[in-house]
C-alpha cells in the first residue's frame, strides 16, 4: 500500500493543482489565516516596554517559558497579543476529556446524542477556554506589573486591558484554528503550533552558524548536529508511516447470477495513533503554572523559584514529569482516536470479520489486545523522541533549536497535511472522472432517444 508521500508524488503536478479549484481555495484560505496569525505575534500588548521585557525574558527563557515561546512563534518573547497561543484551548480540551467519563451528563452527550452532543461539548470547551485564558492573562498582568521597569503606567487599567487583550487573542486564535479545520486544509490548531515552530527555524539556523563562525562550536559538532537531526527526522517519519495490519475477510454471497463478497482487506493500525496530542497536552499542563509564575519578579517565594528552576531542559524533575505525562496521555487518548468496540460493531454491520475471530465481543477484545500492545510501543517511542534531545542539550550542550516535542509536531503535522492534500486531489480526480464518464454517456442516450422518436410515426 503506497504511503501519502508516494501517492502525492505520483499524482501531484502543476496542471492537476491548477484544475483543483476547491483545493486551491482551501490552501489559499489556510495561507491567509496563518499570515494573520503571524502578524498578531508581532503586535505587543498596550502599556508594556517591549525592549525591557525582551531583555528580562532572555534571563529566564531556558525552561518552560522558552518551550512556550517556541510554540507561539516568539509571541511570548515579544509579549504580543497572541502570547497565550492556543494553550488555553488545549488545556480546556484536556479538562473536558478527563471529566467526561466521570460526569454522566457529559458522558451521555458524547455517546448517545451524536453530533449534537459533540457540538455541545465543544461549546463547553470554548466557555472553559475563556476562563482559563482570563486566569492566565491575569497572572501575567500581575507578574508584569510587579516587575519594575516593564510597565509604563501600572494600575487597574493596565491589568484590565492586558486581561482583555490576551484573552481576546487566545479566543481569536481558537476561532482561526476552527476555521482552518472547516474551510482550509489540515487540523487548524496543530497548524498554528507548526507555524509558530517553523517561524523560528531561520533564526535558529543563523544562531548556529554564528556559533560555528566565531569558533564557539566546532565543525565536527555542527556535522553531528545536522546528521543526527536528519536521522532523527527519518526515524520519526518511518515510525509514523508504520502500520500493524489486521486481515479482514468478507463472506461470499450468491445473489442469483451475481456473487458478491468474498473479498479480503486490511485494517491498518498506526504505531502512534495519538499523534502529537500527548506531548502537546503534557506541555500545556506543565506550562499552565509557569505562565502565571514565570514572569514574576523578586517577590516569588524561594521554594517556588527553586521548583521552577528544576523545570528546565534536561533537569531530572522536568524529564520525570514530562515523561510520565506523555505516557499517560498516550494511553488516555489512543482509545478516543480508535475505539475497538465501535470498530468491531462497524465490521459486523458490513459483514466483515477478523481471521480466526468471531464477530462481536471477541473481535473487540482482539482489537483491544492489539491496540494495547501498539500503545506500549507508541508511548515509549513518543517519550524517547521528546526526551532524548532535552537530555542531550543539558548533558552535552548540543545547540538543538528544536526540542523533541517540537520536532515530532513538525513531522507529524506535515505528514497529516500531505495526506489531506492527497485526499483532496484524489476527490478532485474522481469527480473529473465521473464528469467525463457522464459526458460520454449522455450523447449516446440522446442519440438513441432521438432515433426512437424518429421511428415513431
Amino acid at each position: 500500500m503506497a504511503s501519502a508521500f508516494e501517492q502525492l508524488r505520483a499524482h501531484l503536478n502543476v496542471s492537476v493543482l491548477l484544475q483543483a479549484k476547491d483545493l486551491r481555495r482551501r490552501l489559499g484560505f489556510t495561507l491567509v489565516a496563518l499570515v494573520v496569525y503571524r502578524l498578531g505575534t508581532f503586535i505587543p500588548i498596550p502599556g508594556i516596554d517591549a525592549v525591557a521585557f525582551a531583555a528580562s525574558f532572555r534571563t529566564q527563557s531556558g525552561g518552560l517559558l522558552g518551550l512556550f515561546n517556541t510554540f507561539s512563534g516568539g509571541a511570548v518573547e515579544r509579549m504580543a497579543i497572541f502570547a497565550l497561543n492556543v494553550m488555553p484551548y488545549i488545556s480546556a480540551s484536556i479538562i473536558v476529556q478527563l471529566v467526561t467519563p466521570f460526569y454522566p451528563a457529559w458522558e451521555k452527550l458524547k455517546k448517545e446524542d451524536g453530533e449534537a452532543g459533540r457540538r455541545q461539548l465543544n461549546q463547553y470547551t470554548r466557555y472553559l477556554t475563556v476562563g482559563l485564558a482570563a486566569f492566565q492573562a491575569l497572572g501575567i498582568a500581575l507578574g508584569l506589573q510587579a516587575s519594575p521597569g516593564l510597565v509604563a503606567r501600572p494600575g487597574v487599567f493596565f491589568i484590565a486591558s492586558t486581561v482583555a487583550t490576551l484573552t481576546g487573542g487566545a479566543m481569536l486564535l481558537m476561532w482561526i484554528g476552527e476555521q482552518i479545520t472547516a474551510r482550509g486544509v489540515g487540523n487548524g490548531i496543530s497548524l498554528l503550533i507548526l507555524a509558530g515552530i517553523v517561524a523560528g527555524l531561520p533564526q535558529g539556523a543563523i544562531q548556529t552558524w554564528d556559533l560555528v563562525r566565531t569558533g564557539a562550536m566546532s565543525n565536527a559538532t555542527m556535522l553531528v548536529v545536522v546528521v543526527g537531526g536528519a536521522a532523527f527526522c527519518a526515524g520519526i517519519v518511518f515510525v509514523e508511516l508504520s502500520q500493524r495490519r489486521l486481515a479482514v475477510h468478507y463472506p461470499r454471497r450468491d445473489g442469483g447470477r451475481r456473487a458478491t463478497g468474498g473479498d479480503r482487506s486490511f485494517l491498518p493500525l498506526k504505531i502512534n495513533p495519538s499523534g502529537v496530542i500527548p506531548p502537546i497536552f503534557a506541555s500545556s499542563l506543565l506550562l499552565l503554572p509557569a505562565t502565571a509564575l514565570g514572569v514574576v519578579g523578586q517577590d516569588t517565594p524561594d521554594w517556588l523559584r527553586a521548583t521552577l528552576a528544576q523545570l528546565q531542559h534536561g533537569r531530572p524533575l522536568f524529564v520525570s514529569i514530562y515523561g510520565v505525562l506523555i505516557v499517560y496521555f498516550t494511553f488516555f487518548y489512543t482509545p478516543i482516536v480508535f475505539n475497538p468496540q465501535d470498530t468491531a460493531d462497524n465490521l459486523r454491520k458490513h459483514g466483515g470479520f477478523l481471521a480466526g475471530v468471531r464477530p462481536g465481543r471477541a473481535t473487540a477484545d482482539r482489537l483491544e489486545h492489539v491496540l494495547m500492545r501498539i500503545t506500549v510501543i507508541g508511548a515509549g517511542y513518543i517519550a524517547f523522541v521528546c526526551l532524548l534531545p532535552e537530555i542531550l542539550i543539558s548533558a552535552y550542550g548540543l545547540p538543538f533549536y528544536l526540542g523533541g516535542s517540537s520536532l515530532l509536531i513538525v513531522v507529524v503535522v506535515t505528514i497529516d497535511l500531505l495526506s489531506q492534500v492527497q485526499s483532496h486531489l484524489s476527490a478532485h480526480q474522481y469527480a473529473v472522472l465521473i464528469r467525463r464518464t457522464g459526458l460520454r454517456r449522455r450523447p449516446a442516450r440522446d442519440n438513441s432517444s432521438t432515433a426512437a422518436t424518429r421511428a415513431v410515426p
